[in-house]
């Protein structure tokens, strides 16, 4: 029996469901129940039937599963697929910054922790950020922790001041204009899609700024032919296979995250066979934080 029969049977016996980001090795990707960015998977999951779930991408995604899903088990299969963006801002210096602050509403990106979570008023996604930062009573918000995000936010929403932490994607942020310069010369005739986690530099060369889910959708529903990508390789798996005659060229060989790629079949079959690997979240930060996931899911 081959490794994705293994699977597949280990996934009838356990009753359970395998999630996969658009980062994950497509192989992973093509045997998972559902492929989405954090926002679809951790929705996904808390309408799931299956009691047992197995997260394949970073420990920020299996925690907001977790959140939402406390009657589930959730499984992360590489205990060590962190975010280094989510590491970026913890809870200590976060009080520190909203005390100098007093009375200013805190937006976290859903790339953070539980703790983090916790002591924001809401989160948001790369693709509801703009709504969500427009439909805030203040005009002012601390907005933690991606900078670029902000940026662009920021650009979007004039009305509002985005005090932003300083905190960034080191996959998106390493990407330079020069890069851009050069994608160009390679392929003039072809659209720029890109996140916003991209420095505000590449921002402003985009055709198109969008999270995952809106660059696929938009690559799919445009008549263009060809694209360049600006977000992370495993994207580019998608968007091949929903647009067979469709060229796509990532935009820097630099955008590979390494621990999206942690994951191999080998460790969803063993994390289904084992249950190893559980996301546990202490319950009082769990209720908290699950009140800003559900402000945020409420206006998605």
């Amino acid at each position: 029996m081959n490794i994705i029969d293994e699977i597949r049977k280990l996934k009838k016996e356990k009753d359970a469901i395998v999630l996969a980001h658009n980062y994950q090795i497509p192989e992973i990707q093509e045997i998972a129940d559902i492929v989405g960015d954090s926002l679809k998977l951790s929705q996904e999951a808390a309408k799931a039937k299956e009691g047992l779930v197995v997260l394949s991408g970073v420990h920020f995604m299996a925690e907001s599963v977790k959140i939402l899903s406390p009657n589930k088990k959730v499984l992360l299969p590489v205990k060590d697929a962190g975010c280094p963006m989510a590491d970026m801002v913890d809870v200590q210096r976060l009080k520190a910054l909203k005390a100098s602050y007093p009375g200013i509403p805190v937006v976290s990106y859903v790339n953070t922790s539980a703790e983090v979570k916790a002591e924001s008023d809401i989160c948001c996604t790369s693709s509801n950020a703009i709504k969500i930062i427009k439909s805030m009573d203040s005009d002012k918000i601390i907005f933690t922790p991606d900078k670029n995000l902000g940026h662009y936010i920021a650009n979007q929403v004039s009305n509002k001041e985005l005090i932003l932490w300083d905190g960034f994607c080191i996959v998106h942020h390493r990407v330079l204009s020069e890069d851009i310069k050069e994608i160009k010369r390679l392929h003039p005739e072809a659209l720029l899609l890109v996140h916003p986690e991209c420095q505000p530099s590449v921002q402003v060369e985009a055709d198109f700024l969008g999270s995952t889910s809106q660059i696929i959708n938009f690559a799919s529903q445009s008549e263009a032919k060809t694209f360049v990508i600006g977000t992370e390789v495993g994207v580019l798996h998608s968007l091949q296979k929903r647009n067979p005659n469709k060229k796509f060229y990532l935009l820097s060989p630099g955008l590979i995250c390494a621990n999206m790629k942690k994951t191999s079949l080998e460790d969803i079959r063993d994390a289904i066979l084992n249950e190893e690997n559980e996301i546990i979240v202490d319950e009082e930060v769990r209720v908290r934080a699950e009140l800003s996931l559900k402000k945020m899911l409420e206006m998605s």
